[in-house]
């Protein structure tokens, strides 16, 4: 599986961890880290599941 992070998101990643490191600094990297580690969630269970 191949997964792709669109320029357009990536804006958002970026505004969204300013937004947070604007609230508190280390936030904005605790945002990008959840995230990234759903994406890498995605890699891993990709497929696994039963198709209904």
């Amino acid at each position: 599986m191949k997964i792709e992070i669109l320029d357009e998101a990536q804006e958002d990643l970026v505004d969204g961890f300013r937004f947070y490191e604007a609230r508190e600094a280390g936030l904005g990297s605790y945002f990008l880290d959840c995230l990234f580690s759903d994406i890498d969630s995605l890699l891993l269970y990709a497929g696994i599941h039963q198709i209904i």
